[in-house]
């Protein structure tokens, strides 16, 4: 099992924890910008259905619910905003723009209308909200949800892929002539590869394509969407990679480290399954933690400005290597990557998909017109969407694609391998001989905060002289500062700076310093 790192991690929850460690001499403080947050699966599967947990030596050992990552974890605030304390980001938590206490096509807006709105969004006594990009956006999701393709009963009877609990949603309007997965969601982000088109994921069937800006076929206003707003954290989804000169990638950002290669071969899921742990039994590249990962970790490495159609490129940092591919339409192109994450539908068979993302083209069959027999091959989703293939069969099976786009359906697709690192960050290489072996009792309650909270403290061991705690904002510019402090006791931060001014929501770092060595932590200022 993954476990949470805390420490790794910069989480301070709101109990005491005892840290026995070496402080390492810091230079830089940094903090994670990009916590991949869990996908909520618990379920597991075989190709078809759901069974018990596979111990280590069985069939489809090593899909997504047998790893906790950031398990999801949101505050409503009580005035129409929620905030996800993993990514530090804050939503708007309805999607009824109206304003009439319910969500229906009225709430939608187009994506002119949506970024022309964005001056007039005043929600919580806020008016920094902006539309969120596609990873923004994508960290929401929930692979907990059902899809409810072709389904024609109740969305009564449906499990969306966002918490409920905490957000408000609703399905496609059918009084409207809408269809139940009408609920695609709005971002910022618009797709290289065509200008015209913007990424937005869907909570109804749990995907993510491309969706036209403009009129659909047969209409002459353009596609409208529903909208949540986001404001904070203007770092989240932005990597931060390192090549560590041993065929693997680390991004400094989620603390995540990659395989620099992929498989290089295609597998069907349970192969893909199989091939991580036979990595792990080679000791690949020195490590036998990897995983497949999940979706939402496969996600976090997309670039969204990089595609085969603009710069010859998979939608992935030059750093990876990806390997070549003719696709179906005889261009040369980039995989479809596998997750280790079901895409459970409605039907008896609900395990017989798994979620894989995009790194080349996501083509279509789309038959134009409907029922004509006429079938064109283009590049319907993007390169950057996450949709769903059969984990097993045969592609000839699907000459024209699987879904209402015709999605190529390949079967056999690549793997890229993900582990779980401990970044150091800001470290001098050559003080790294001179290590204080030092304790620390250390708590921030409450966490998040508003607009006070406590740090305690505690430091035993070599390192009693000089200690100081300074407060940071996210961009590493100093706040507030604790000078001349004793080995234990505690310090009361009132949002205020060193001018006494008070400071803006958002994540902030605090930094504990003794005898020029540093330890550092976060926490969240809500307003």
């Amino acid at each position: 099992m993954r476990k949470q790192k805390l420490l790794r991690k910069g989480k301070l929850t709101n109990f005491r924890m005892i840290i026995l460690l070496f402080i390492l001499p810091i230079s830089i403080i940094n903090a994670l910008d990009y916590e991949v947050v869990d996908t909520g699966q618990v379920k597991y599967f075989d190709n078809q259905i759901e069974i018990f947990a596979p111990g280590q030596t069985d069939p489809f050992f090593g899909q997504d619910a047998q790893f906790n990552g950031n398990q999801p974890n949101y505050t409503n605030n009580g005035d129409d905003t929620i905030t996800d304390t993993v990514t530090g980001l804050m939503w708007s938590k309805t999607c009824d723009t109206d304003g009439d206490g319910d969500i229906d096509v009225d709430d939608k807006l187009s994506y002119e209308e949506a970024m022309n709105s964005i001056s007039n969004v005043n929600i919580g006594g806020y008016n920094d909200w902006r539309i969120p990009t596609i990873k923004e956006q994508y960290s929401l999701i929930l692979f907990s949800g059902i899809d409810p393709s072709g389904f024609e009963g109740s969305a009564e009877d449906l499990v969306s892929f966002i918490d409920t609990d905490y957000f408000e949603f609703a399905y496609g309007d059918t009084l409207a002539g809408e269809r139940l997965i009408d609920a695609q969601m709005i971002t910022s982000t618009l797709y290289v590869g065509d200008p015209e088109m913007m990424f937005g994921v869907n909570f109804a069937d749990g995907r993510i394509k491309g969706y036209g800006t403009g009129p659909m076929p047969g209409q002459t206003e353009d596609k409208k969407f529903y909208v949540y707003y986001v404001r904070g954290n203007e770092n989240y989804g932005i990597n931060d990679f390192d090549d560590n000169g041993n065929e693997t990638i680390s991004d400094n950002s989620s603390a995540l480290m990659w395989s620099q290669n992929d498989s290089e071969e295609t597998l069907n899921w349970e192969e893909a399954l199989a091939w991580v742990q036979q990595k792990n039994t080679e000791n690949y590249l020195g490590y036998s933690d990897w995983r497949l990962p999940n979706v939402k970790e496969l996600q976090s490495i997309l670039d969204y400005t990089r595609a085969p159609d603009t710069l010859n490129s998979a939608a992935i940092d030059p750093l990876f290597n990806c390997t070549e591919i003719t696709n179906v339409g005889g261009e040369t192109d980039y995989p479809y990557y596998w997750s280790g994450t079901t895409h459970e539908n409605w039907t008896s068979d609900n395990g017989g998909f798994a979620s894989y993302v995009s790194f080349g083209r996501a083509l279509g069959w789309m038959e134009e017109p409907p029922m004509s027999g006429n079938y064109t091959l283009i590049d319907v989703h993007g390169a950057g969407a996450q949709r769903s293939d059969p984990k097993d069969g045969d592609p000839a099976n699907f000459p024209y694609g699987n879904g209402p786009q015709g999605d190529v359906v390949r079967i056999f697709n690549y793997v890229r391998l993900v582990r779980d690192f401990d970044p150091v960050v800001g470290v001098n290489d050559d003080e790294m001989g001179n290590l204080t072996p030092v304790q620390i009792k250390l708590s921030n309650y409450p966490n998040p905060f508003n607009p006070t909270t406590t740090i305690n403290f505690e430091i035993s061991g070599d390192a009693k002289e000089n200690i100081e705690i300074i407060i940071y904002n996210i961009k590493g510019e100093k706040v507030k500062r604790f000078s001349e402090l004793t080995n234990q006791g505690s310090i009361v931060l009132n949002g205020n700076d060193e001018k006494n001014k008070p400071v803006s929501s958002g994540m902030y770092l605090y930094s504990i310093s003794a005898n020029g060595n540093s330890y550092f932590s976060k926490m969240l200022l809500l307003k």
